[in-house]
């Protein structure tokens, strides 16, 4: 029976290097993957999964109004469905793939950010941790050796930044992976 797995992490994590590790064990053992992303990530193109390793694939790009249940009718069949960036779905596009799940006994495997630079949910990620058969945290650390949880955003000193949109692209020059009790003092300077 199919699972639909939710695999989050701080920024640095490893999660999307992951997403593209288990593409390419699926694919190995000759089995097709539906590699996703949400449009929102533009990054590296509309269509391009690129980790900070170097691995990179193509993806079918989800708009945040396309319903991935009509989608894979016309683009499937696959084994399994990878989705790089999950946070970013809507939870109705979440519950679309939980669908996918149940009727059609495929495996999902989704991989993002639990909460953004305010350490508030994202939507997407809220109903993953509501519907999601195993939820597993991919560990990172802050520079004090602590686990990272928090997705300090920095500005273009430095300084760690608690105001703006919910949504801004950006690695390493943008986000700091953090303990809270370093983020908390940072943003108290």
């Amino acid at each position: 029976m199919a699972k639909m797995y939710f695999k989050y992490g701080a920024m640095g994590s490893s999660k999307t290097a992951q997403a593209l590790i288990t593409k390419f064990n699926y694919e190995e053992r000759g089995m097709k993957v539906w590699l996703l992303k949400p449009s929102t990530d533009t990054r590296d193109g509309d269509r391009i999964i690129r980790s900070r390793t170097g691995l990179q694939a193509l993806a079918r790009s989800i708009g945040l109004h396309t319903h991935i249940v009509e989608a894979y009718e016309k683009e499937g069949p696959a084994d399994v469905i990878i989705v790089d960036e999950c946070q970013f779905l809507s939870p109705e596009q979440i519950d679309q793939l939980r669908t996918l799940v149940d009727e059609k006994d495929i495996p999902i495997l989704c991989f993002g950010l639990r909460t953004d630079f305010r350490t508030k949910m994202f939507p997407g990620s809220a109903r993953l941790l509501e519907v999601a058969d195993t939820i597993t945290e991919i560990k990172t650390m802050c520079a004090c050796g602590n686990k990272a949880i928090v997705n300090a955003r920095i500005d273009q000193n430095g300084h760690v930044i608690i105001q703006g949109e919910q949504v801004l692209l950006g690695g390493k020059s943008s986000y700091i992976a953090m303990c809270h009790r370093c983020w908390k003092t940072k943003i108290k300077n």
